[in-house]
């Protein structure tokens, strides 16, 4: 840090000098380019302390905006209630995330807040748990100009790691590894680095049962789009974590979920679970989703739609609820496979569809397709489902949201409006985007089946050339 002082009285003028940070000190006006040269090098020093540091700013968390936002709805819908092991790091998370899309004054208050949540959840003023909250502090400060508070809180890491080495000479304290597990666990790229984290935090601190169900939860979740679907050995870790930590009624319910997927009755568990999550607080970590989720498959989707919507009389506002009542209002009305559904059933979607979208203004793409899919079933609102094709196309958004979009309107132009050549245009644009992803595999899909099928020979000229030049992979 470069310290500028001076020094006046009566009968002397002013003399400007420069303190290194080494200490060194330099007469401003005689030496204004060793003044430059010193700065420059103090600046370097602090750069280089802080990306040596181990917190969010330098973890390489870069989604895209839409993608950040869409993760901060989430963990807004985690909640905050007493007792939630994770609420510092949900909080060091939003922190981040909100530095990230331009809102400081938030980030500085959300990294407040973990400190506070952090020391009240392990009952102590300081510990390693404030590694990465002090780095996210250091960095926020230098990024805000504030290089002395950059420097102070840089102390404060540096005071910690003496005061609370690593269990491992060679590695990070088992806190910082827990921290940087559960975050890149929400970052679909980095999974299978989380779960390497999470042992190696679990390894030097075998107690903490709360590293234990995430680490599982992240090793289940890691293969949901398995074909295969969830591995024996890692439903086993999923009935010990549960064991280990009959509390958590996500992972329960969760647990119970995996087990249906491979063919097991769980109904009367399920139905018992969900007395005890209708008496807890509404979170979308409170074991609500994967519990609906077991009524669909296992039951039906009736009632599924009776325990969400007696839940949404205990809870009329929250929204993370009436995300769930649209899910399964949705599947409701696209899983009548004999009949049309009822036009109340279609109307109550419509209107939870509306609000969820209102609610979720940043993150709500996927509910508007899925609205607009709602409008299609009825032919006196496909002007309504083709006003929101056309407002989301002029619409900036990011390249995977693009490649979401073309695949689903796609479709919507082929099985509603019969328009064939339009939905081998859409369904091009998908394929042209360079993102791998289940959308740019079904648009593929379509694109073979239309060269391998088509009567036009034209249209299958087209399409295999188009094929042909596509980059791999493909």
């Amino acid at each position: 840090m470069v310290h500028t002082s001076s020094v006046t009285s009566k009968d002397t003028p002013t003399f400007w000098f420069i303190v290194s940070a080494n200490g060194r000190i330099t007469d401003a006006r005689a030496d204004p380019e060793a003044t430059l040269a010193c700065a420059a090098q103090s600046q370097t020093t602090l750069v280089s302390k802080l990306e040596a540091l181990q917190c969010h700013f330098i973890w390489d968390l870069d989604p895209s905006r839409s993608k950040l936002l869409g993760l901060r709805d989430h963990l807004e819908d985690i909640g905050t209630e007493e007792g939630n092991s994770w609420l510092g790091h949900i909080y060091n998370l939003r922190g981040f995330i909100q530095y990230k899309v331009g809102l400081i004054e938030d980030s500085q208050s959300f990294f407040n807040k973990a400190a506070e949540a952090f020391c009240q959840l392990r009952n102590a003023d300081e510990g390693p748990w404030l590694v990465v909250n002090y780095g996210n502090l250091a960095w926020l400060h230098h990024h805000l100009g504030d290089e002395a508070e950059s420097e102070a809180y840089l102390s404060k890491v540096d005071a910690l790691m003496n005061k609370y080495p690593s269990p491992s000479q060679d590695e990070l304290h088992p806190e910082i590894y827990a921290e940087k597990a559960w975050t890149l666990m929400k970052f679909t790229a980095v999974k299978n680095l989380a779960a390497v984290y999470f042992q190696r935090a679990i390894r030097m601190q075998p107690d903490m049962v709360a590293w234990k169900t995430s680490y599982v939860l992240g090793l289940a979740k890691s293969c949901k789009y398995s074909s295969t679907g969830l591995k024996a050995e890692v439903l086993e870790k999923m009935r010990i974590a549960k064991e280990q930590d009959p509390e958590n009624l996500y992972l329960a319910a969760y647990y119970f979920e995996q087990r249906a997927k491979k063919g097991e009755k769980v109904e009367d568990e399920a139905r018992e679970l969900a007395k005890k999550v209708l008496r807890n607080p509404v979170s979308c970590y409170n074991g609500i989703g994967p519990l609906l989720s077991i009524y669909r498959y296992c039951l039906s989707v009736d009632e599924a739609i009776d325990l969400v919507e007696e839940a949404l009389e205990k809870h009329p506002d929250e929204r993370y609820l009436k995300k769930c009542a649209a899910l399964c209002y949705k599947q409701k009305i696209f899983w009548c496979r004999y009949s049309d559904p009822e036009q109340s059933v279609i109307d109550r979607a419509i209107t939870l569809h509306k609000e969820v979208i209102s609610l979720y203004p940043h993150s709500s793409l996927r509910k508007k397709l899925d609205l607009a899919k709602i409008y299609a079933k009825s032919s006196n609102s496909l002007a309504k489902a083709e006003q929101i094709y056309q407002e989301l196309l002029k619409s900036d958004l990011d390249p995977a949201d693009k490649q979401m979009l073309y695949t689903w309107y796609a479709k919507y132009l082929y099985i509603i409006l019969k328009d064939y050549n339009r939905s081998i245009e859409y369904n091009m644009k998908s394929a042209e985007i360079p993102h791998q992803s289940h959308f740019r595999k079904n648009s593929i899909k379509a694109l073979r089946d239309t060269r391998d099928k088509s009567r036009s020979r034209e249209t299958r000229a087209k399409v295999a050339e188009f094929l042909r030049n596509l980059p791999e992979p493909y």
